[in-house]
């Protein structure tokens, strides 16, 4: 991510976290035609994938939940011992098919289309609040 404000706000949630938060960004440079750029892209987030890590891939034709629905199913997955969470972003195509099929869970941020760099800083955001919601602060207001 260049500098700028997205850059600022990614890295103002990311302090806010509590835990290690790493952010890989994979990218295929090679101009290709979109379904070989979307496959390629699918290889390459598979592959920088840790290998104990539950995956989340947030799509559009995902599962859409409320903020505290998000809460609850981290909790959940921590209650059941889950040690790493990986969620995945793709790029303008979408993500490659194999990634979605690999993933446990697929979640929505919304049926309207979001820059991935946008998508980026929602979801670190509502990671954030879900941990202020399972810490009882009153971040949270419904």
């Amino acid at each position: 991510m260049k500098a700028g404000p997205l850059a600022e706000l990614q890295s103002e949630y990311v302090k806010r976290l509590s835990g290690p938060i790493g952010i890989k960004e994979v990218e295929e440079r090679r101009a290709l035609p979109p379904a070989d750029r979307k496959a390629k892209e699918g290889e390459l987030l598979l592959a920088a994938l840790p290998e104990d890590a539950l995956l989340v891939a947030l799509d559009e034709r995902g599962t859409a939940l409320t903020s505290a629905g998000f809460a609850d199913r981290l909790q959940r997955w921590r209650l059941d011992g889950v040690k790493t969470l990986a969620f995945v972003i793709g790029g303008a195509d979408g993500l490659a098919q194999p990634l979605v099929r690999r993933a446990s869970v697929t979640l929505s941020l919304g049926i309207m289309t979001w820059p991935h760099l946008l998508a980026r800083v929602l979801l670190l955001e509502q990671l954030y609040r879900a941990q202020q919601i399972l810490a009882g602060h009153p971040y949270h207001r419904e």
